[in-house]
């Protein structure tokens, strides 16, 4: 079948979070499978787009209420990453190097949405299923079966996967105008507390729902930034799938962004080069446990907790434990970590920002990964932790639950449930007494670098899908 992905993000064109990794590798397992694949983005102002060659294969204007922006579709020539990428360039509107953040964002991401279902329509071959990922497609399952100008289109089925319900994409009527015009019968679907909410338009029409996790699936049911009851009225159309990570990307044993290659078999010697290139470059002593954080630092993430919690762990565990932040996000909470580095000198340290080869050499060198988020629909962050044989300590939450298991019931990781600075220091402290058992270290962690979290299993449940709905039947 022919299959489109769209979205905001795709790794490694332009990453922001989780929905890249997810978008740049699923389609290539699905691609693997036997699938027509085909991932659309924006084209941002990135390195990817400066050092790749594209080449045009549609053009074409995009009318936005009064406004008309030029657009143009751009193909990557070589199919590098496993299947065929398409931009979407409206220079007017995305020839910026960030990805969000912008006071247009909502025409940025409909001019998107247009110009996608523009291209689509002036092909001549229909898709089977489109995709779509998060608030910023959202509208697509509207337009294409409400929408006059894509009448051709309004029998192409299509999935929503929420990546975060939190962020939904609201804008108001006034802005209705936009929209290409539609039967207004049908209004009633782009409604939301009196507001047009893009992700609740999406799961409203789409064929079918996906989360990233079963246990979020759950969890949107009752914590879901106002669209609790809407979840709970689509559960027959909506199943949560496990994401999966890229193990040819993320493999200790070939990783070249790594100090020392290693594998389960040898993962002592490896972890220790590691740990030694790594605290060599933050001024910690390689004998002590690590913990690190690598994430945005903000309430979600529960980064709020990493202060109190670093400095109280740090107190108790004098010397005798380090300590290393690496995230970006809030300009309190980074403040605050960096000014820790004079209290904690030698068992502490922090870089403010993201570097995509430290945050590998992170997992390699670390004995415990924290991830006490209040809100994380999947996580990636512990599975990439565990297959670098570098624990999870969590909360309870989302895909976190789902893949982590406390060390007492003979699981991967160090689990607890409440987003408090107490309850991470409580698990440090486990973690500690964990650490100095090294026969059930060694269990533990190769536990979770035994774990299967590859796509291939995660491909054939979206796959599933794909055929049920098609073949207009209950997910």
């Amino acid at each position: 079948m022919e299959i489109f992905h769209i979205s905001a993000e795709c790794y490694p064109v332009a990453k922001v979070g989780g929905l890249a990794d997810v978008v740049g590798a699923l389609p290539k397992y699905q691609k693997t499978a036997g699938h027509d694949l085909r991932v659309v983005v924006p084209c941002y102002d990135t390195k990817f787009r400066n050092e790749n060659e594209f080449e045009c294969v549609h053009w074409g204007t995009v009318k936005l209420g009064n406004f008309n922006f030029p657009f143009s579709v751009l193909k990557e020539s070589s199919n590098k990453l496993g299947y065929e990428l398409y931009l979407i360039e409206i220079n007017e509107l995305f020839n910026r190097p960030n990805v969000y953040g912008y006071e247009d964002d909502i025409e940025r991401f409909l001019s998107f949405q247009i110009a996608v279902l523009d291209w689509i329509l002036a092909r001549n071959q229909i898709p089977d299923v489109i995709n779509c990922h998060d608030h910023h497609t959202g509208l697509i399952p509207f337009l294409l079966q409400f929408a006059f100008k894509y009448k051709n289109l309004q029998h192409v089925k299509t999935v929503i996967t929420i990546h975060n319900g939190l962020y939904q994409g609201w804008f108001g009527f006034d802005k209705l105008y936009y929209l290409p015009e539609f039967d207004l019968r049908h209004v009633g679907f782009l409604e939301w507390n009196n507001c047009i909410n893009s992700l609740a338009v999406g799961v409203k029409c789409a064929n079918a729902v996906t989360t990233v996790s079963p246990s979020y699936l759950n969890e949107i049911n009752y914590a879901a930034n106002g669209l609790e009851s809407l979840f709970n009225s689509v559960r027959k159309k909506s199943r949560g799938i496990l994401n999966g990570i890229d193990i040819e990307v993320w493999n200790p044993l070939h990783d070249h962004m790594i100090s020392e290659n290693y594998s389960i078999e040898n993962f002592e010697f490896g972890k220790q080069k590691n740990k030694e290139k790594l605290c060599g470059q933050f001024d910690l002593d390689p004998s002590k446990p690590l913990f690190s954080f690598i994430g945005r630092l903000f309430e979600e993430k529960g980064g709020d907790l990493l202060p109190q919690a670093s400095a109280q762990a740090l107190s108790e565990h004098f010397g005798n434990i380090n300590i290393l932040i690496l995230g970006s996000g809030n300009s309190e909470i980074e403040s605050k970590l960096t000014q820790l580095r004079n209290d904690y000198k030698g068992n502490y340290n922090v870089f403010i920002g993201y570097n995509e080869e430290l945050a590998h050499l992170i997992y390699a060198g670390s004995d415990y990964i924290l991830m006490p988020s209040r809100v994380e629909p999947c996580g990636l962050n512990q599975m990439y932790a565990m297959r670098y044989g570098t624990i999870p300590i969590v909360r309870r939450t989302g895909g976190l639950r789902d893949t982590v298991i406390d060390f007492g019931d003979n699981g991967n990781g160090v689990c607890h449930d409440q987003a408090s600075a107490a309850d991470i220091c409580y698990s440090i402290n486990r973690a500690v007494k964990l650490y100095e058992d090294k026969v059930s270290f060694n269990t533990v962690l190769k536990r979770g670098m035994a774990a299967d979290h590859s796509w291939e299993r995660v491909c054939q449940e979206y796959i599933e899908i794909y055929n049920l709905i098609i073949q207009q039947n209950e997910i």
